[in-house]
């Protein structure tokens, strides 16, 4: 292995580390602060509701180290461990009659968000249907899970794929000022989905209603003329 593989392992297991420190240094803060609510919350938190958020950081905080782990493994079998190279032969394969390297490399990506995508949802069923729910915060069903689990991925490739391809498409056009193209791309990119989130994309996921209370909306349409 050369040099910069050897520095990319480093910088690699050096943040994950850090990640994971990091996280251990707050569920220790928050297990030793267990007992005794915050001397700027007496009387307004109960000792209960407290010590109940505290587990719950504590429980999501042990699945996202976890997930740490496991996603810094499959970075470095993609990687070092010639994952990717695996995905990119097998990427070859499917798209073996493509007339240009657009097919393949959007295979590729597929391939690759494939891969990532079933590492993840473990963790996803366990914090919704285990942890969420233990502590009386999960809403959703099972089906419900998998229908917006599927719209998810729908919308990723409707959305996804395209912008992939416009982006290796520039990559093999535009010369050594591709990534400049590319950037206007994306900041385009995201500009239309600040624009087309809230009025087509978060209803998929989400059902929204005029707020109901007249007090409280009167204070934060305050709020909202007060900060223009």
């Amino acid at each position: 292995m050369n040099a910069f593989g050897l520095a990319f392992i480093a910088a690699l297991l050096a943040a994950a580390a850090v990640r994971c420190w990091l996280a251990l240094r707050h569920m220790h803060h928050v297990a030793a602060h267990r007992d005794a609510v915050p001397q700027e919350f007496t009387g307004q938190i109960e000792l209960e509701a407290h010590q109940r958020a505290a587990d719950y950081t504590q429980a999501r905080s042990r699945v996202a180290l976890w997930s740490l782990a496991v996603d810094t493994a499959i970075t470095l079998l993609l990687t070092v461990g010639g994952g990717l190279m695996l995905l990119h032969q097998a990427a070859g394969a499917i798209a073996t009659h493509a007339a240009d390297g657009i097919p393949r490399g959007l295979t590729l990506l597929a391939l690759v968000m494939l891969v990532t995508m079933l590492a993840e949802l473990p963790f996803s069923l366990y914090s919704t249907f285990r942890v969420e729910a233990r502590f009386g915060f999960n809403k959703m069903t099972p089906a419900l899970f998998w229908k917006d689990f599927f719209k998810g991925l729908a919308l990723a490739v409707a959305l996804g794929l395209p912008l992939a391809a416009v982006v290796l498409w520039l990559m093999a056009r535009m010369g050594e000022l591709w990534w400049l193209y590319t950037w206007v791309v994306w900041v385009g990119f995201n500009v239309l989905m600040l624009a087309i989130f809230p009025v087509w994309i978060a209803p998929l996921f989400n059902k929204f209603t005029p707020m109901d209370n007249p007090a409280v909306k009167e204070r934060v349409d305050a709020l909202l003329a007060r900060c223009g």
